[in-house]
C-alpha cells in the first residue's frame, strides 16, 4: 500500500494496543483485506517534561522522512492524518515474531544495525528499546518501530545499540550522512512537522557524524540506554 493510501484511505480502528505507554491503536485502512496498520492520535499522548505535548506523533512520521533520506528503508510508510480519534500518526503495520529483538537478530542482521545505529544518532532517539527492532516475516527485512521521542534539539540519544561504539563508519554511511546533511527539502519538511531549531539540529548532527566518520560512544555522565531494554 501507497503512503498516498495510508494518508486517503478510510481509516477504521480495530482496538487499543496493550502495554503501550501511550495511545496505540491497531486499525485497518479500506476495510476488510485492507492495510493492517498502527495509529497513534495526538490526543493519547501522555505530557512529557522534555517533548512538546502533542508532538510525539509527527516525531513518527519525521522518522520515515530521514528514514527515506537516507535510502535504507528502516522506517515503515508512516504518514500524518485525521483519523476516528483525531489527528495522529499512522504507519504500515509489520507482522513479525515478538519474540525476535535486537538481541536476537543481532548476529544475523549486523549490516542493518549499524544503519540503525546511524539512523538513531541522527534522529537523536531516546529510547531505541530491543524490542523496536523487528523482523518482517514476509521477506525478513529489519524495521525500526516507535520513533515518538526523537529530534530533541539537546543530546539524548539512549539506545541498546552501542555495539559498535568508536568504530568507523563505513564509506557507504558517510556518503548517506553527507547526504542528510545536504538536504535542504528535507531539513524544510522536518521544520514543518517539528520547529526550524529541531530540523537545524539534525542537520547539525549529520555534519558533526560526517566529520567524526564513527560510531559515537556512550557518555559516561548519561544514562545511555532505555529501561526496560527490551
Amino acid at each position: 500500500m501507497s503512503r498516498e493510501d495510508l494518508a486517503e484511505g478510510e481509516l477504521e480502528v480495530l482496538g487499543r494496543m496493550p502495554w503501550s505507554s501511550n495511545g496505540t491503536f491497531l486499525g485497518c485502512i479500506n476495510g476488510e483485506g485492507g492495510q493492517i496498520v498502527v495509529y497513534k492520535p495526538r490526543r493519547g499522548e501522555r505530557p512529557l517534561w522534555d517533548f512538546p505535548h502533542g508532538s510525539l506523533c509527527a516525531r513518527e512520521v519525521a522518522s520515515f522522512e530521514l528514514s527515506e533520506a537516507l535510502g535504507w528503508s528502516i522506517v515503515p510508510e508512516t504518514v500524518l492524518r485525521d483519523g476516528p480519534l483525531g489527528t495522529g500518526s499512522v504507519q504500515r503495520f509489520v507482522e513479525h515474531d515478538p519474540d525476535e529483538h535486537y538481541f536476537t537478530l543481532l548476529e544475523t542482521h549486523e549490516e542493518a544495525f549499524r544503519k540503525f545505529a546511524v539512523f538513531d544518532v541522527l534522529a537523536n532517539n531516546a529510547d531505541r528499546k530491543a524490542g523496536h527492532c523487528l523482523r518482517a516475516q514476509s521477506d525478513g527485512h529489519v524495521w525500526g518501530i516507535d520513533h515518538g521521542l526523537t529530534f530533541h534539539p539537546q543530546d539524548k540519544l539512549r539506545t541498546v545499540i552501542w555495539d559498535f561504539a568508536g568504530e568507523r563508519l563505513d564509506a557507504e554511511h558517510i556518503e548517506a550522512v553527507r547526504r542528510v546533511a545536504a538536504d535542504g527539502s528535507l531539513r524544510d519538511r522536518l521544520a514543518s512537522l517539528l520547529s526550524p531549531v529541531e530540523a537545524d539540529a539534525l542537520v547539525a548532527r549529520a555534519e558533526q557524524l560526517a566529520r567524526a566518520k564513527r560510531f559515537p560512544e556512550p557518555d559516561p555522565g548519561y544514562h545511555s540506554v532505555p529501561w526496560p531494554l527490551v
